[in-house]
């Protein structure tokens, strides 16, 4: 089997990178290790920037986008008992954020491959780079017991984390820079109406919270909580009460509770693997990093990584030209470490951490009261969160 790049990894990264490629005419073929279920049960992020949007848009996957999606001009900060609105589209000069779940994302890419009858291949076992630091790399897998190799260009690790292809890199070839932070999320989602029409970012001394929502009738809550905990320890009722303390009175008064459709724990962590690029092997998307959610970053890093990488590979076949692909690492990691500064930021802001002192209380009241009385303060939190430009 050969192709001109093998993509590991089927989420929003690996399907969003094969639908570019198609779209400018280069072969690609997708090795998932989880069956297609799975892929889409990971409960995941929904703030996407304009920049994903017009990605979306270009491969032709935005028109459910744009029927259910949300878009949000705002958001708000909550401390103090009281609530404080960003008017992020007036800060940047029309620019917002559109709430539409990862899932869906996924989706409505794996819909448009199918669609487009491209190699997608589920349940891939065994999956080994090799000869990814010469010109004729190879993918091996196994698939219902028989073993397959794939002859590529190149390969994109798209895989996450846990996945092979950061794994398959040399020890000494890597630098990894890593934050782990002492507190998760505890999150739930349910089949109830969003407390308020944006997102609610709110510090409190219990720790921070989070009102999000995926839809007008679905809502995601988040409470800060402690690494020790489980999601056993916490009733549905016992998260409610949770939340309700952290929030303002007008939130409490407008909160709908209901039963969790899924709930879980996150812990948060801040890491980059550097370089970007090994030979013939990119890693994009979360095998290269990982960002807190409080900012909104994840999925949206991805986006901006595989735009990179595809417009890249366009380079390379379409005008013989290796200056995209040997600028890929530098490029997406500038872009990368802004946003990492923005996530820990935010986090830092909004979190209670093991040495919060009545002092770092004060001084994290007085950043907010800032951000939410200057001008420039508001224009910097609110580009960030829109997303910088490519």
């Amino acid at each position: 089997m050969a192709t001109q790049v093998a993509i590991i990894g089927a989420g929003p990264a690996g399907l969003l990178l094969g639908q570019l490629l198609h779209a400018y005419g280069i072969d690609n073929i997708i090795l998932e290790r989880k069956d297609r279920d799975y892929v889409l049960a990971r409960i995941r992020a929904g703030v996407l920037e304009q920049g994903t949007v017009g990605l979306l848009e270009e491969v032709g996957v935005a028109e459910r986008l744009h029927r259910e999606g949300l878009i949000h001009d705002g958001i708000e900060l909550a401390f103090g008992g009281e609530r404080h609105r960003i008017d992020m589209k007036k800060a940047t000069r029309g620019k917002t954020v559109t709430i539409y779940g990862q899932t869906e994302v996924t989706r409505d890419l794996m819909d448009a491959r199918d669609k487009a009858q491209l190699k997608i291949v589920y349940d891939a076992e065994d999956v080994s780079l090799h000869d990814f630091g010469s010109d004729r790399p190879r993918v091996r897998y196994a698939k219902d017991g028989v073993s397959h190799e794939i002859a590529c260009d190149f390969i994109a690790g798209c895989d996450g984390f846990h996945g092979v292809s950061r794994q398959s890199v040399k020890a000494d070839a890597i630098k990894v820079f890593e934050r782990v932070y002492p507190f998760g999320w505890l999150g739930i989602l349910s089949e109830t109406p969003p407390v308020s029409p944006e997102l609610i970012y709110a510090n409190h001394e219990r720790g921070f919270a989070l009102c999000s929502m995926r839809s007008h009738t679905r809502s995601r809550y988040y409470v800060q909580c402690s690494l020790d905990d489980h999601v056993d320890q916490w009733s549905d009722d016992k998260f409610w009460d949770e939340l309700k303390r952290r929030l303002d009175p007008e939130a409490v008064d407008h909160l709908v509770t209901g039963p969790s459709i899924e709930k879980s724990i996150a812990p948060l962590r801040s890491f980059v693997a550097e370089p970007m690029r090994f030979g013939r092997l990119f890693l994009a998307g979360d095998a290269a990093h990982i960002v807190p959610p409080t900012g909104a970053k994840g999925l949206n890093l991805a986006a901006s990584d595989v735009h990179y990488l595809a417009t890249a590979l366009r380079e390379f076949y379409g005008e013989k030209s290796s200056a995209g692909i040997d600028d890929y690492s530098r490029r997406a990691l500038t872009r990368v470490w802004k946003a990492e500064r923005f996530s820990w930021w935010m986090t830092s802001i909004l979190h209670r951490f093991p040495d919060t002192d009545a002092f770092s209380a004060r001084i994290q009241n007085a950043e907010l009261n800032y951000l939410v009385s200057s001008n420039a303060a508001t224009a910097a939190l609110s580009e960030n969160y829109v997303g910088l430009p490519y």
